[in-house]
């Protein structure tokens, strides 16, 4: 047995650096977390300094209990996990957990830390070790402590105000608040009308174009043209005065040098990942974690090929910069290598200096070279890490920019100029290897490339023609991943292990949804937001955000303690949720909006956010008639939908005729989307059919095709219960309770009942719901159906209770224990919902 144990947290990063290591250490993996806070109330101690109740994360208590087996009999534990706060305080649990279980006496425990998985750094590491950071583990604790108490507390608030299931984050809620005030910056926008005037000259040389520069003896603006009429008599003017040629007034010409992008850093690889591979977040980082813990590549067996990639630092250690000005004169000669090495300041004032860029372990491993041992993925994303480190130390680049003026002075109302630039690259210098994107284009852009004929002035040019051009000016973008990370690190929320996760909370929870890769908010997101942005306005505040951002990097330094700090916040914050909670009236907390009356009822007419989404609804509860609902079509929103498209909604459900048999059909829109009925046969419409559209002969194919798939999905019956059946994946075994797989080499048709209960017996029980219930749609109906009976039987507690039939003493029973199993379901849901969402 190996004297020494170095726990890292992913097996592949061990399997790696168990090479590195030798016989004389064990490596072994804790796989992430091993402990977090216990999933109910109370785990946070607000009374006593927030002391935090933690239990061993079930998925990994044999993870947990294999190390624990290991620290027994070695020596020395060196605990390797990754370098940042969430890697400290792994290491520390880890160190807890060994201490509770008596596992420390006599051992030496080390703290070792790594950016990059070589040997050297490996070895350097285990060679150099330290203490864990205390400062760095309050420091995260707080962070846990802070999103556990919001979620547990403000959630709850969510379900009752505004809709079940709903949490709040810390951190994802003033994501979330960005993307819902872009979305009203796009409605409120009122587009402006201007036009463009834009000159097409012709020379031996090439053809180019210019813009108009000055027009009635004035700089030419953007809205100075309005409308189409003063455009149109402004070009016949300018063509008139040309007389077909334009004369050279200017000619100006300027070099300009570019310089190099920094090497990436989480949030700016996120960004370019997004821009030129169309990467979510999450899956960079997921792709990013696989290069940098280590990939085969032949003989040279796993190799970790990039740095760390948390990390908010744009430093390069001295022997990187070496390696790269290496590189760099090999491959691209010494006039692209500058005279001494690129330095960048990291922006981010909190920055981990300790940490480096996610740059390559190893330049000398060119793309080229390693492409091979890739997958597609790890293939772009090294690829563009590796660019962006290697140009970082290359000259700038030169570029030369050309402007020329042309002048008409002889224009009724007064005088007028074109102008046309172009731009050259005179040395391409670091960008013969890598460019940065952008998230939107400039005019300078549309100038890049542009070359322009060698002119004089007093030359003449021939005008090919003068086009007016209509334009409407447009609103802010939605966000993208890509801009949504800038303006979050912008902003100064969350830190760089942290965006990927907020983007997939907010998509998770339905809060957000991408439309053409763009941030769109739903109407319960948008809900969310105005209720917290109304009533949390402070916690969902940017720079409070921000702020406390900050004091958890002044802990983690060890600048401040973290109780106080937690004070600060958790007392103010309880007594705003607990006032919030009695005060906020639920309509107004879910945007209900009154659109206008019904003309044919004279009721009024609202939207609102129910529990299965938005809605329609003509008329209220006070009215002595039941209130008419109707749900949103997909796409329509109830923040913009007007009275005429809600009215459009209850012309469902549509009699569309009669089948040859007389049957009546019809289609409507019910919980589970829109569906046809023929007779007692219900059929639901494919994506691409529309209830308000759709006709007879069309519905009648989709109740046939349900006829069909129906009569066909029924093998054999054995009368018991027991069922051969062709579902979804094709034919499987069922008694109502579970599934088993055929085996390959039977025939369905050929099996004998034995065979079926056999295989029943053998096959697993079906999965519990998320959150340990089982949540069958067949369930929740028979509870619904039981109720009435359950609570019509529980009352009889006498003879008649004695007399009542089997069958509903049965159903009665069935019923109070479905509907005890759903209340502790619900319990259970709300807890773990909070405490999993913070």
């Amino acid at each position: 047995m190996a004297k020494n144990l170095l726990i890292v947290e992913s097996p592949a990063k061990a399997k790696t650096i168990n090479k590195y290591l030798g016989k004389d250490f064990q490596v072994l993996a804790s796989y992430g977390h091993v402990r977090d806070l216990k999933p109910k109330e109370g785990a946070v101690d607000t009374e006593h300094d927030f002391a935090m109740a933690y239990e061993v994360i079930e998925r990994n208590e044999r993870h947990v209990d294999a190390i624990a087996k290991a620290a027994k009999l070695a020596d020395d534990i060196y605990l390797a996990t990754d370098l940042d706060r969430e890697g400290e305080a792994i290491s520390w649990h880890i160190s807890e957990i060994l201490k509770e279980r008596g596992l420390t006496k006599g051992k030496n425990l080390h703290r070792v830390v790594f950016s990059e998985i070589t040997p050297k750094a490996i070895k350097a590491a285990v060679a150099n070790p330290r203490q864990l950071s205390h400062d760095m583990v309050d420091a995260q604790q707080a962070r846990r402590a802070l999103d556990y108490l919001v979620g547990f507390n403000l959630s709850p608030v969510l379900w009752r105000k505004v809709q079940r299931g709903l949490s709040a984050g810390r951190v994802q809620s003033p994501a979330l608040r960005m993307i819902a005030e872009r979305e009203e910056e796009i409605e409120a926008f009122n587009a402006r009308e201007y036009w463009t005037i834009e000159a097409s000259l012709r020379h031996p040389e090439n053809d180019f174009t210019a813009r108009l520069t000055k027009l009635n003896g004035k700089k030419f603006e953007q809205f100075d043209l309005t409308n189409e009429s003063d455009a149109l008599a402004a070009r016949e003017a300018l063509k008139e005065a040309a007389h077909g040629r334009l004369t050279v007034s200017e000619v100006g010409s300027k070099e300009r040098k570019r310089r190099p992008a920094p090497p990436f850093t989480t949030s700016t690889l996120q960004q370019e990942a997004a821009r030129k591979l169309g990467f979510s977040t999450s899956r960079t980082m997921k792709v990013a974690q696989g290069l940098y813990e280590g990939v085969a590549l032949g003989s040279e067996g796993n190799v970790g090929l990039i740095t760390y990639m948390r990390t908010d630092s744009t430093a390069l250690s001295d022997d990187a910069v070496t390696e790269l000005r290496q590189l760099i004169e090999r491959d691209y000669g010494r006039k692209a290598l500058p005279d001494g090495p690129q330095v960048y300041r990291t922006k981010s004032k909190n920055a981990q200096e300790a940490h480096e860029a996610v740059r390559p372990t190893s330049a000398l491993h060119t793309p080229r070279d390693v492409a091979s041992f890739l997958n597609d993925d790890q293939r772009k994303l090294y690829e563009l890490i590796w660019k962006r480190t290697v140009a970082c130390q290359m000259i700038h680049a030169t570029m030369n920019t050309v402007s020329v003026d042309f002048a008409l002075n002889q224009v009724a109302g007064g005088a007028a100029a074109f102008r046309s630039t172009g731009t050259t690259i005179v040395d391409p210098g670091f960008l013969a290897v890598y460019e940065e994107g952008r998230d939107q284009k400039s005019a300078d852009d549309d100038d890049e490339g542009r070359r322009l004929p060698k002119l004089t002035v007093g030359e003449h040019v021939a005008l090919h023609d003068i086009a007016a051009d209509q334009h409407f000016t447009e609103p802010p973008p939605r966000y993208s991943e890509a801009s949504l990370v800038k303006a979050l690190e912008e902003h100064g929320i969350g830190r760089p292990s942290t965006y990927a996760s907020i983007i997939q909370v907010l998509l998770n929870r339905e809060y957000v949804l991408l439309d053409s890769r763009r941030f769109k908010p739903t109407d319960v997101g948008r809900a969310v937001s105005k209720f917290l942005t109304q009533h949390f306005t402070q916690y969902v505040d940017y720079d409070f955000t921000a702020k406390l951002e900050d004091e958890l990097d002044a802990v983690s330094r060890g600048e401040e303690a973290w109780v106080p700090l937690m004070e600060r916040f958790w007392v103010p914050f309880k007594q705003q949720v607990d006032e919030k909670t009695e005060s906020v009236d639920r309509n107004e907390a879910t945007g209900a909006r009154e659109l206008g009356t019904d003309p044919k009822t004279g009721k009024p007419v609202s939207v609102r956010l129910g529990r299965f989404g938005p809605y329609a609804a003509i008329g209220t509860k006070d009215d002595e008639d039941k209130p008419q609902f109707a749900s949103l079509r997909p796409g329509q929103s109830m923040h913009t939908i007007t009275l005429e498209e809600s009215l459009e909604l209850f012309k469902l459900p549509r009699n569309l005729g009669q089948a040859e048999n007389g049957d009546e059909v019809s289609v409507g829109v019910g919980r589970f989307g829109p569906f046809v009925k023929q007779g007692s046969t219900y059929a639901s419409l494919k994506a691409e059919d529309d209830p308000y559209t759709i006709e007879l002969p069309r519905a009648l194919q989709i109740v046939q095709e349900k006829l069909e798939m129906l009569a066909n999905r029924l093998i054999l019956d054995f009368g018991n219960g027991v069922q051969v059946l062709n579902g979804r994946y094709g034919p499987y075994i069922t008694d109502g309770e579970k599934n088993a797989r055929i085996p390959k080499d039977q025939e369905p048709k050929e099996l004998t009942e034995a065979q079926c209960l056999e295989l029943l017996a053998a096959a697993p029980a079906k999965k519990k719901g998320r959150f340990g219930a089982k949540k069958t749609a067949t369930k929740k109906a028979a509870a619904k159906k039981a109720a009435p009976a359950a609570k019509k039987a529980a009352t009889k507690k006498t003879a008649t209770k004695k007399t009542a039939t089997k069958k509903a003493a049965t159903k009665g029973s069935a019923a109070k224990k479905t509907a005890t199993k759903k209340v502790a379901t619900k319990k259970a849901a709300s807890k773990k919902v909070a405490a999993t969402d913070a």
